[in-house]
């Protein structure tokens, strides 16, 4: 007689099989992080940074639940303050980073990471960490929108945007925080100084409308932007830079969906027609962190209409 045909695992085998795989697969990658960081607040595990993100969606979903029935608050003075101290932060991190990979003659085509202890390593390490923080402190920028009522500003591009950035560094610090993970960095804190001066300059009331004329050219710079990190993760790729394939690969797909969505933004933001006029209201005005719309030669700042450029109370 011929061998007995061997049974097929069992569903407790397979899921066992899965775990025991899974937990594997765990352990080998936490064997190759970046020790250096293990005690920097938030790097011991995944998990405060899992929760505040997890804080962070409720409050997009429950926040304009809670303001509904209540005024806006008026937060000029706190917008100020915040958008010109993110401007410090990250000329702080892109000051860290440039001087600091200048110093240890950083490649801008292919960098591999130093897990030394070297002074300089360390500075990059430490301005990428902030990088991530500066991420998280970013939320403020959603709770801001939530208590000021301007709903309409969290787009599924904003949460996507927000969720991700702060929760995907974690995975950057936590494993690369040095080599090719810099240039990203730099090159998006570099940005992120003049999108925020944009924005404190325009918390700052109607008198400093007329000097907001660029808005759109933030987009722009924001898009190329992302096709640099493409171009540059595929050079690093095609030259076989040792440094993880999975991460080059996954920048390449994120910075795909920024391009998709920063791209629809900008199409109907600047490039379709404006809808008319309707009862003394310009429909879908464009309100940033602080930014004011036009209304019949007025200015609506922080929820109030305020006359030709004075704000009231001045």
């Amino acid at each position: 007689m011929g061998a007995a045909a061997a049974e097929p695992p069992s569903a407790m085998g397979l899921v066992s099989s899965v775990v025991n795989d899974t937990l594997e697969f765990y352990r080998w990658t936490w064997s190759i992080r970046d020790k250096r960081v293990d005690d920097w607040p938030l790097m011991q595990s995944p998990f405060p940074t899992l929760t505040i993100s997890t804080i962070y969606l409720l409050t997009v979903w429950l926040g304009p639940k809670w303001m509904k029935t209540r005024e806006p608050f008026q937060l000029r003075f706190l917008l100020v303050v915040y958008n010109f101290g993110m401007v410090l932060l990250n000329f702080f991190i892109f000051k860290e980073l440039f001087l600091s990979s200048r110093a240890r003659g950083y490649s801008y085509v292919c960098q591999t990471v130093d897990y030394s202890d070297n002074v300089y390593e360390v500075r990059i390490a430490a301005a990428l960490w902030w990088y991530y923080v500066s991420k998280g402190i970013e939320y403020l920028d959603t709770v801001f929108f939530i208590l000021r009522k301007k709903f309409n500003q969290i787009s599924f591009l904003h949460v996507y945007h927000h969720f991700t950035m702060f929760t995907l560094w974690w995975i950057g610090i936590k494993w690369v925080a040095g080599g090719q993970a810099f240039f990203g960095a730099q090159m998006n804190a570099f940005i992120h100084v003049i999108m925020y001066m944009y924005y404190g300059l325009a918390a700052c009331g109607p008198k400093f409308q007329k000097y907001l004329w660029w808005k759109r050219y933030l987009t722009i710079l924001q898009l190329v932007q992302f096709h640099v990190t493409i171009g540059h993760t595929a050079l690093s790729i095609y030259i076989d830079c040792p440094f993880p394939k999975w991460m080059h690969w996954g920048v390449i797909f994120y910075a795909v969906t920024f391009i998709f969505l920063f791209g629809n933004f900008y199409y109907r933001t600047y490039k379709l027609p404006k809808e008319p006029v309707k009862n003394g209201k310009i429909a879908n005005g464009a309100v940033a962190n602080g930014v004011s719309k036009p209304e019949n030669n007025a200015m609506v700042e922080n929820g109030k209409k305020q006359k030709k450029g004075k704000a009231k109370g001045e």
